[in-house]
């Protein structure tokens, strides 16, 4: 399936409206306008493995450019809209793109980006365009609205920060398969029923693989998308009742402001139309999800899996009434349970997560962090640990390494250590996730001072700007303390664990 099967079917139907301007793409208007986009990379001597590179927020025409990348066998890489310029730069440059795209909403971080794109042939930008930069919607313009001669399935190749804190590309095989052929299992029909009459909320940034990879299928069966250009609570539930939406996909904290609205707010939207509400990318406390299935009913289902798409667990509302705290069965790879040497584990005993003969991926010009994924009867991990039940249900423990979630955003803190290190007043600095209430974690910073009589709320100000000016906003620390002296093995390794330990601890965690 692919969207021109529906555009010939049913011209004239929604496939995606944007829910804060109510602006309407036609699945007839998305054909055309990927067509178009197609078109215009053959043009530019753009064929299947080459890369292209998007910078977009959730803008009316970014599902445009995905498609038209995925019909011409491109790698594209959506790339956050939060990330500063240096960020941006690194991204676009290991991925070895050859073509940029971006909104004039973003002039701030590219204005001075185009020089430094080594590689890249060609800088489009919508809306407007500044100094360095095409404008997409005239280049498209000149190009017909028929279909490549040679289409093929794409794919997006996103990024996760690796080890070193640089972002990693994952990338996985473009399929063999002629383009529209079905390319694995439907698993949003199988499992939650979503279909051509469906219609499907995507309240998350499109750059994140969860939320693309869903609206992009839907879209492939059929489905009306609703895509908010931000989330907000209340706009979200507004969003629910108007466009009587059936299906949609979040993560806890947005279940956590929209419980912490008050009731008679809450409760005045209509929601009676939902038939399934999917939650992943971060672990949802306990309490918050009774909550949520008390208001919206069964519905709720829980997934883990990753961008790198090696294995797929699942756990609908009924499975997880009776098994709370688990993200289900796996239905995609086998689940392994294996200690710090690779032997497997007890049934019901603590261990690193691996999945066997799930799908292929690899980390993009890092064959290091690859190999590290891998166990050496070739299955692969996500880094996560925790331990299946004698029902065959997985529960997660711990999170991998010291990775910090928040709001469902994956942050790796070694990022902001590396900054922060470089202030002249810093000798030493440890960057954790803490709680938070809303986001379930926060990011925090422990500094030793060059000297202490510095230590304070101005330095605190200080270096929370000095990251903010170098690193998306996201990442760096909300809040910052000073010690003296950190705690440090004499060879230098740092036992942040000790560190955090605390924090969680004073905060009854």
């Amino acid at each position: 399936m692919h969207p021109g099967i529906w555009a010939e079917q049913s011209p004239d139907k929604v496939a995606y409206v944007m829910a804060g301007s109510g602006f309407e793409v036609t699945y007839g208007e998305l054909e055309a306008r990927a067509n178009q986009g197609a078109q215009l990379f053959r043009s530019l001597g753009l064929k299947r493995g080459d890369h292209i590179a998007i910078l977009l927020e959730n803008h009316p025409r970014f599902l445009q450019i995905a498609w038209a990348a995925q019909r011409a066998g491109l790698y594209y890489t959506a790339i956050s809209w939060r990330l500063q310029e240096d960020e941006v730069a690194y991204i676009v440059g290991n991925c070895e793109a050859k073509l940029f795209i971006t909104s004039h909403a973003r002039r701030d971080v590219v204005s001075s980006l185009v020089e430094r794109l080594e590689g890249v042939e060609h800088c489009y930008m919508l809306d407007d365009v500044i100094d360095g930069f095409e404008a997409w919607e005239a280049a498209i313009a000149e190009q017909p609205e028929t279909m490549i001669d040679d289409p093929s399935e794409g794919t997006p190749m996103l990024y996760s920060s690796g080890t070193t804190g640089y972002p990693k590309g994952i990338k996985k095989p473009l399929s063999e398969e002629p383009y529209g052929a079905d390319v694995g299992p439907n698993l949003a029909g199988l499992l939650w029923q979503m279909d051509e009459n469906s219609t499907y909320i995507s309240p998350a940034p499109l750059y994140h693989a969860a939320p693309l990879n869903f609206v992009m299928g839907a879209i492939r069966h059929g489905t009306k998308i609703v895509v908010m250009e931000h989330f907000h609570e209340v706009e979200a539930l507004a969003a629910i009742e108007k466009y009587k939406v059936t299906h949609g996909q979040w993560v806890p904290t947005m279940f956590v402001r929209m419980l912490k609205l008050p009731a008679e707010e809450r409760m005045k939207y209509d929601v009676s139309t939902l038939v399934c509400a999917v939650h992943a990318a971060a672990p949802c406390p306990v309490p918050v999800k009774e909550q949520m299935i008390d208001w919206w009913g069964p519905i709720l289902c829980e997934y883990y899996a990753g961008t790198e798409a090696n294995g797929f667990t699942h756990i609908n509302s009924h499975e997880w009434l009776t098994h709370k705290g688990s993200v289900g069965k796996s239905l995609v790879g086998e689940l392994h349970i294996c200690d710090d040497e690779g032997e497997e584990v007890p049934t019901g005993e603590t261990g690193t997560v691996f999945f066997g003969g799930g799908g292929e991926f690899e980390y993009y010009n890092d064959e290091e962090k690859t190999r590290s994924s891998r166990h050496a009867k070739g299955w692969s991990t996500l880094g996560d640990v925790g331990y299946v039940d004698e029902e065959g249900y997985l529960y997660l423990t711990d999170r991998k390494n010291f990775m910090i979630i928040s709001g469902g955003v994956n942050i790796y803190p070694q990022e902001a250590e590396n900054i922060l290190i470089t202030h002249d007043d810093v000798v030493d600095v440890a960057v954790f996730g803490v709680p938070n209430a809303d986001f379930g974690e926060e990011v925090k910073a422990v500094v030793q001072p060059r000297d202490m009589g510095l230590a304070g709320p101005e330095l605190e100000l200080a270096l929370i700007e000095y990251c903010r000016e170098r690193l998306s906003h996201v990442k760096c620390p909300r809040s910052i303390d000073f010690r003296e002296e950190l705690p440090r093995h004499p060879t230098g390794k740092l036992y942040k664990r000790l560190l955090k330990d605390e924090y969680w601890k004073d905060a009854g965690a």
